[in-house]
Parts: structure tokens; sequence; C-alpha cells
């Protein structure tokens, strides 16, 4: 308990600090309500939120405010994605996908307003579990995370690529792997990280810092997005809001163990490097209908599937950030783009971290999920007046800004050819449903494996049995086998036909 009340009250240090200053403000009331903005425009999500504020504020202003702006967004889009998903039965963001199962009945039925007062409640009560979540463990990670080498950090790296390419396939998982490999193949080029020779720069000169993390954060998630939204223009029919947008706490006490348990699982999902909000939104949604007593009322309006999915997805950021400030590895793609917020500012996320940058974090956190839930309830219906706005009018605007911020960070002309070139070829992997988020979290993961593999086998004078020798390296190295092997079709068939077998 001793650990627990020391942590709080560096915690209550860093929020005094945040709290005086009245900078504060400012930034995270622009930056949730634009987060929501985000979140509620069907076509646009939290990581291109994040990652356009990056392009703004990643490095023009103290890290201090940039960390503000980038979680404010963050915290507001996952929350806003609520709105369509409700209204419009559209989702917003992925991770509302499995908000609009049980919201859009609620609805249609004429309680939009209690629905949106409901989730409100819950996307605040899960934000706090995934920060105290984060407050805590990150600690106790951060102790091992002391003891992990060079070997450990390189199968760490290449295992949250996998994993992201096997949890965000939509078929086949070897494209998962495909996107992940070609981030990493570009996180090869520039210059050697421990000889500092030039490597697949063609003699640019442009080339000899690698690939710059902004633009390509920008052309991976923002281009291909516009795009797809321009041809595609979803167009729902809206229910008309009805009732008041307040919280009912008799139900939100009657809903407690469904919010507390989801809240629990959306941060244990996001912990998993690469995986995601919308996972963690369905996990919950899953488990509650599976031990729910209305688990018939599932889909057709029901109040525990409406608050399971949405404490979740809203747990899951705390979750993510606990992987990403620990090892360096993003637990989800708004994660992702976080860390190049971080890279830009020259800011390593792992073990060497500054603590007191952590505790900022939790902090922001609280007040922007403090600040996402006073304008949940009181601006509300902005924010469906802002639905009827068209994707053909936004989307424009949005690409004018994602090419302002590509070209603000660097400065030169080439970070737009870039931002484009990623682009056009993102948006024609997404058209063959290759994920983008692992080949995004294989450029920043990259030049980690790639020192990092480099230099245990030049320490070990090429032996790879370095990786066997350390306990945490075999046990990483088998994980990685494990899940490749796991997905080789003949040894599926045959683990399938044992277990029907046996049943």
């Amino acid at each position: 308990m001793e650990f627990v009340f020391s942590q709080l009250a560096g915690f209550g240090s860093a929020f005094v600090a945040l709290v005086a200053d009245p900078l504060t403000y400012a930034y995270l009331i622009v930056s949730v309500f634009l987060g929501i903005t985000f979140g509620a425009l069907p076509g646009l999500t939290a990581t291109l939120a994040v990652t356009i504020l990056t392009g703004f504020f990643g490095n023009k202003i103290p890290l201090d405010y940039s960390l503000i702006a980038l979680l404010g967004a963050y915290v507001g889009a996952i929350y806003g994605g609520s709105y369509p998903s409700i209204l419009l039965n559209i989702p917003g963001t992925a991770a509302s996908a499995a908000t609009a199962m049980d919201g859009h009945p609620l609805a249609k039925a004429g309680r939009g307003g209690e629905a949106l007062g409901l989730i409100t409640t819950a996307s605040f009560i899960g934000t706090l579990i995934g920060t105290f979540a984060l407050l805590i463990f990150v600690w106790v990670l951060l102790l091992v995370s002391q003891n992990i080498a060079s070997p450990e950090k390189a199968l760490l790296a290449l295992f949250g690529i996998l994993l992201s390419g096997t949890l965000m396939s939509e078929d086949l998982v070897i494209k998962g792997w495909i996107s992940g490999l070609i981030g990493l193949a570009m996180a090869m080029v520039g210059l050697d990280p421990l000889l500092s020779e030039p490597r697949y720069t063609f003699g640019w000169p442009y080339l000899l810092s690698g690939f710059q993390v902004v633009p390509v954060l920008m052309g991976a998630f923002a281009v291909p997005q516009i795009m797809e939204g321009l041809r595609h223009a979803e167009i729902g029919k809206m229910v008309a809001l009805q009732g008041r947008i307040l919280p009912n706490m008799k139900t939100i006490r009657h809903y407690m163990p469904t919010i507390a348990r989801s809240g629990v699982i959306g941060t244990g999902v996001g912990a998993l490097p690469g995986v995601g909000e919308d996972v963690a939104g369905w996990v919950s949604y899953g488990v509650s209908k599976s031990v729910s007593k209305e688990a018939g009322q599932f889909g057709k309006g029901s109040i525990d599937g409406l608050l399971s999915s949405e404490t979740a997805n809203n747990a899951c950021i705390g979750g993510a950030l606990i992987p990403l400030l620990v090892l360096g590895i993003p637990g989800s793609p708004p994660a992702a783009a976080l860390m190049g917020a971080f890279k830009i500012n020259n800011v390593i996320p792992g073990p060497t971290i500054d603590p007191a940058i952590i505790l900022r974090v939790v902090a922001i956190l609280v007040l922007a999920s403090l600040t996402m839930f006073i304008l949940g309830l009181f601006t509300a219906r902005i924010f469906v007046k802002i639905l009827r706005i068209p994707q053909t009018v936004f989307l424009p605007v949005v690409m004018v800004l994602t090419a302002i911020g590509s070209f603000s960070v660097g400065g030169g002309i080439n970070d737009l050819y870039l931002m484009l070139g990623v682009g056009f070829v993102a948006y024609f992997m997404n058209l063959m449903k290759y994920p983008i988020a692992p080949l995004v979290i294989g450029v920043i993961l990259g030049s980690l494996f790639d020192e990092t593999l480099r230099r245990s086998l030049f320490l070990s004078d090429g032996s790879l049995g370095v990786f066997l020798s350390r306990p945490g390296a075999a046990v990483l190295l088998m994980l990685n086998i494990t899940l490749v092997a796991a997905q080789i079709p003949a040894l599926r068939r045959r683990l399938s036909f044992k277990s029907r077998k046996e049943a």
C-alpha cells in the first residue's frame, strides 16, 4: 500500500501543477472538443485526430501542452464515435462499432438522450479505470523492464509487429504480416544506427534521416480515409434526439458491475501491443453477452451491451499507453501516432523514460476525461448538429489540414511527397484488405528492432544462441514462433480436428 500511496502523491503533485496553469484549460477544452468532433464525423478517426494534431503541435509548443492537446483529442475522439453510432447507426470510429448494436435501437425507441447520458458517464468511468491501471502497473513493469537487454527488446518489437498484423487482418493473417514487414523495411532506410553508413538512400540526402514519422502517419492514416470517404460518402438517416442528456445515476449504480468488468477488460486488451479500442469494445461486448441476465436483449437496445462496449473502448486508452511508456511499443493505432509525437520531441518511451512524464500523462488523462464528461453532457446537441455536415464538405478541409501539418513538421516539400506516396500505397493496400496499422507500427518499431537485433548479434559474435541463453529472450522467442505457427493452415486443421475428436 505504501507504493500505491507514493504513486498517488506523485500524481497529486503533477495534477496540481497542471490545474494551476491557465493554459491547461485552453488546450484541454479545444483539443477535447476537436477530438469529439473528429470522432462524431463518420470517416474521421481518433488516429487521424491525434496524427493531424501531432503535425500542428508535436514539436511547436512545450511538451506538456503538446501532450495535453494530443491526449485530449485521443480521449475525445474515442468517446465522440458514439454519436453517429447511436443516432445514425454508422460508427464514427471503429472503436464505437459495438456501441451501435444497442445504441441505435435505443435511439429509435425514443431513448437517445438517455443513451448518450449513460455512455458519457460510462466513458468517463472507463477512462479513469484505464488511467488508474496505468498509474499503478506501469511502474511495476518499468522495474521488470530494467532487466530487459537488446535480445529481449528485438523480440518484443518483432512480437508487437506480428501481433498487430495477426489481430488487425480482415481475412488472411499473412496480409497483416506483409503490411508489418513493409513498415519494417521502410525503417531500414537512412543512416545505419550502429555504423552510420547510409542504406537505401539512392544518393538522396532527404533519406539520410530515414522516413519521417509524421508524414508517414499522415499518409497512412489520413489520405486513404479521405479518399475512401469521398468515394463512398455514407449517408444515414438520423434519428431525432429525444430526452434529456443527463446520466441516470440509478441505472449507473445498477450496472456498475458491468462497467467495472468492462473497464478491466478494456485495459487488459489495450495493453496488448497494436490491438486497439475496437477489439476491446467487441471483446467486452461478447463477454457481457455471455454472462448477462438480459442476453436476449443484446442487439435490441440493451443497456448492459451499450455500457460494456463504451466503457471498454475508453478504458483501452490507459491500457494502450502502458506498453508505449514501458517498452516503447504502442498498444493501439492512436498510441502509435502519439509515439510519433514523442519521437519528434526527442523523448524515447521505454525503461529510460523520465518518470515525471508518466505522472503528467496520468494527470492529463484525468483532466481530459473530466473535460470530456462535461462537454459531453452540456454541448451534446452541438455535436449532433455537426453530424449533419456532409462528408464532401469536411473531408477536403481535413486534407488541407493534413498537408499543412505534414509540411510544418519538417518544413520541406519532400515531406508532402512522402505523405502522398505513402497515402496512395496505403489506399490501394486498403482496397486489397491489407491492414495499415501494422505498417505504421512496423515503421515505428523497425528502428528499435534493427538496432537491438544487430547489437545482440554483434555482442555475441554473430551467435543466435544469445536468444536462447537468456530466459526472457527464450520465452519471447517461443511466443513469436507460437504466434506464427498457430496461423499455419495444416497445423490449425490438425489442432481443430484433435479438439473435435476429444469433444
